[in-house]
């Protein structure tokens, strides 16, 4: 995996936290704050998927996407 991830139109970093033992990441191409995290590398992606699911969503039923 590199320090990347893709998902629908969406690019996300990926970043590790030693002192609190967790990876995290945040989506880099929007104004809006999107962010996400897991206690291991491998499950990241899946959580930066339901991240970007999740803000489609919402500004889906805002009108603004």
């Amino acid at each position: 995996m590199n320090n990347n991830l893709e998902y629908r139109g969406f690019n996300g970093s990926i970043e590790y936290s030693k002192s609190d033992n967790i990876f995290f990441g945040k989506v880099k191409n929007t104004d809006d704050l999107i962010s996400y995290e897991s206690t291991n590398k491998e499950s990241l992606e899946k959580e930066f998927q339901i991240a970007v699911d999740s803000y489609i969503e919402t500004v889906n039923w805002k009108g603004n996407y």
